[in-house]
């Protein structure tokens, strides 16, 4: 019976949204209709039956989740309450879900946990560490407690709610990767991310304060050096978790 992963993105860039979805097609191991697209920034949240899907995936996005509401435009916030309701069933239902860097933020934002800046991350590589809940967690078979993945972003968790178990930690960012309940998860980092991919980001977020331009060739140089496999495994994990018994909620 093929699997049904139900993924989200809020991508404005046609490039930059393919390349994505391949990403997540190509390292969680799925065929081509195994994998629903819904592109949030051009359609609306559609109408869920939980027990159609295996899991759900929440990809990055170019919004920041702790930006002021004051600051957010009409089509983030629009996009953000949809996305709120959608944690709440989530949650709820304790279905199978994975949040990637902005999907982090925002069910940080949903349980009360803090996001702030300091916690912000340059572009390029970082060395992970597995904390003793995430060595024994499911979705972490097969990965060595100590790994590297590739990383961008503006804003951190700074206090996890009390909900959100951390199952990999972080130099600069500590909170990497959290369980909510037995089948929520979130990572800060991107574990769909190879080195094509990071390079392309590197590029074309050369002017989004991702990174101080002066420093691209030593952070191109680093990405290059930098082993992700383990990071891979972790996507491929959840797919393989949960794609073989449609309607867990």
């Amino acid at each position: 019976m093929p699997r049904r992963f139900l993924m989200f993105t809020t991508r404005d860039h046609d490039d930059l949204a393919w390349r994505e979805r391949e990403a997540i097609l190509r390292f969680g191991g799925l065929d081509e209709d195994e994998l629903f697209w819904v592109r949030l920034e051009r359609e609306p949240m559609p109408q869920l039956n939980f027990t159609s899907w295996d899991g759900i995936i929440l990809c990055g996005s170019r919004y920041d989740a702790g930006a002021p509401e004051d600051q957010k435009s009409l089509r983030q916030v629009e996009i953000e309450s949809a996305l709120d309701s959608l944690l709440e069933n989530v949650i709820s239902r304790d279905f199978p879900f994975l949040g990637i860097c902005y999907g982090m933020g925002l069910l940080a934002n949903h349980l009360g946990g803090t996001i702030d800046t300091n916690r912000g991350e340059v572009i390029g590589p970082a060395d992970l560490t597995l904390t003793q809940e995430g060595s024994r967690d499911p979705i972490l078979t097969g990965v060595p407690m100590r790994f590297e993945a590739y990383v961008g972003h503006h804003e951190g968790i700074g206090r996890p709610s009390p909900e959100m178990k951390t199952l990999i930690a972080g130099q600069d960012c500590p909170t990497q990767m959290i369980r909510v309940g037995t089948n929520v998860y979130a990572t800060q980092f991107h574990p769909e991310l190879d080195l094509e991919g990071i390079l392309f980001r590197i590029d074309f977020f050369s002017d989004a304060g991702y990174y101080d331009p002066s420093d691209r060739d030593a952070i191109e140089s680093s990405v290059r050096a930098t082993d992700t496999s383990a990071a891979h495994q972790i996507l491929r994990n959840f797919i393989e978790l949960y794609g073989s018994a449609p309607g867990v909620a």
